[in-house]
C-alpha cells in the first residue's frame, strides 16, 4: 500500500478542461483512487518572494461521480468517467479550496502541466520551478529539460530516426529545401495541436504568402520537414513513462482533405500496438529523456520518421485507455510514486 502523497498540478484553468479526453484529469482521477492529496494552480501564480519560490495554490477534490470506480496499476483498466459518458464542461468534476500560498518544496511532487505555447511566461515558469528545485521541490518534468527539449527541434538529437529536416527563418532556404523534396510541411517551433502546421508543393500559388506569414518576414525560425505520406495512415503518439513505452500508440488519422493529423485539427485516434520500429525508437530514447529529467514524453512517428518529441503536456492517455484497456495514467502514478519514493 502506497503511502498517500501531497501532489501539485501547474495546469491551465481547471475549468477549461475536456475532462472526456484531457490527460491531466486522468492523472488528478488516478491519483484520487490512491488517495493522494491533489491542489492545483496556474503558472502565473508563481511567485519569488523574500528569497523563496511559492505558489498561490488550491485544494482540489474531485466528486465521487469523477472518482469512479476501483482503481490501481496500469494492468487495472479504471472504470467510468472515462470516455464521453464522464465529465464535460458542464458536469461539475471537482471542488476548490481556498486558495493560499504554500511553498512548492511543502508538496512531495509538483507535476508541470501548463500546455503550450513555449513562449515567454512559459519560459519564466521553468526558471522559476529550477529555482524551486534548488530549494527541496520535486518537478516534473524538469524545469531544465523543459527548456533543453525544445518539442520540434529535440528530434536534433536522434538524426537516424528523423526525415530531411531543415530549420531556419529564411524564406529562400526553405524554397530551396522544397525544391529538392518536392513535398514539405512548415511549422512554427512553440506551437501544439497542429496550429500552423502548412503542407507545401512548388505549384502552392500561395507559396510565398504562406512562407511571409509563418516566419513573420524572417523574423520566426520554423521547421521544415520532407512530407510523410504515411500520415495518411496516423501520426503515431508513444507515450513514455520513467524510460519504458507505452505498449499502444495512438495512430492520429487526418479528417478528409487535412494533412494535419492531431486530435485538435479533427484527426481521429486508433489506438495500435507498437510495430517494432516503434520499439526500436522508444526503447533508443527511452534512457536518455528518463535520465535527463522527462518522466513523461510523447514521441511523434510518422511511418519509420521520428517528427516530435513532445515534453510539456503530453497527451492521449485516456484515448489508449479507453481502447485498449490499459491504464496509462496508472502507469504513470505508479512511476511518480516510485520517483517520490527514491525506489
Amino acid at each position: 500500500m502506497t503511502t498517500p502523497l501531497n501532489l501539485l498540478f501547474i495546469a491551465d484553468p481547471l475549468e477549461t478542461f475536456k475532462t472526456y479526453k484531457d490527460s491531466t484529469y486522468a492523472m488528478m482521477v488516478e491519483a484520487a483512487r490512491r488517495d493522494h492529496t491533489i491542489s492545483a494552480m496556474l503558472a502565473g501564480d508563481l511567485v519569488w518572494k523574500a528569497e523563496w519560490v511559492v505558489g498561490r495554490t488550491q485544494r482540489v477534490v474531485l466528486s465521487a461521480s469523477a472518482k469512479g470506480g476501483g482503481g490501481g496499476t496500469s494492468e487495472n483498466p479504471p472504470q467510468p468517467p472515462f470516455g464521453k459518458g464522464g465529465g464535460t464542461h458542464t458536469t461539475p468534476w471537482f471542488e476548490r479550496g481556498e486558495a493560499e500560498w504554500h511553498d512548492l518544496a511543502s508538496f512531495d511532487a509538483v507535476i508541470m502541466r501548463t500546455d503550450p505555447p513555449f513562449d515567454q511566461a512559459y519560459l519564466y515558469a521553468t526558471w522559476l520551478l529550477e529555482m524551486a528545485e534548488r530549494q527541496g521541490a520535486r518537478v516534473f518534468n524538469s524545469p531544465r529539460a523543459l527548456r533543453d527539449f525544445n518539442e520540434k527541434l529535440a528530434i536534433a538529437r536522434y538524426p537516424r530516426f528523423i526525415a530531411p529536416t531543415l530549420v531556419t527563418c529564411h524564406a529562400d532556404l526553405i524554397r530551396e529545401f522544397l525544391a529538392e523534396q518536392g513535398d514539405i510541411v512548415v511549422k512554427p517551433l512553440n506551437a501544439m495541436g497542429g496550429a500552423m502546421v502548412f503542407r507545401l508543393r512548388p505549384d502552392d500559388a500561395n507559396l510565398g504568402a504562406i512562407l511571409e506569414t509563418i516566419t513573420q518576414y524572417g523574423r520566426e525560425t520554423v521547421m521544415a520537414q520532407r512530407y510523410l505520406p504515411e500520415i495518411k495512415e496516423g501520426d503515431k503518439r508513444i507515450l513514455v513513462i520513467a524510460g519504458q513505452a507505452v505498449p499502444y500508440c495512438l495512430a492520429r488519422i487526418p479528417a478528409a482533405g487535412e494533412t494535419r493529423g492531431n486530435l485538435a485539427a479533427g484527426g481521429t485516434g486508433v489506438a495500435r500496438p507498437l510495430s517494432e520500429r516503434d520499439w526500436e525508437i522508444a526503447r533508443a530514447l527511452g534512457p536518455e529523456l528518463k535520465d535527463a529529467g522527462l518522466l513523461l514524453v510523447g514521441l511523434d512517428v510518422i511511418g519509420d520518421c521520428l517528427t516530435e518529441v513532445n515534453v510539456t503536456s503530453p497527451t492521449c492517455f485516456q484515448e489508449i485507455t479507453q481502447q485498449t484497456g490499459f491504464n496509462v495514467a496508472g502507469m504513470f502514478m505508479d512511476a511518480l510514486e516510485r520517483e517520490v519514493n527514491g525506489e
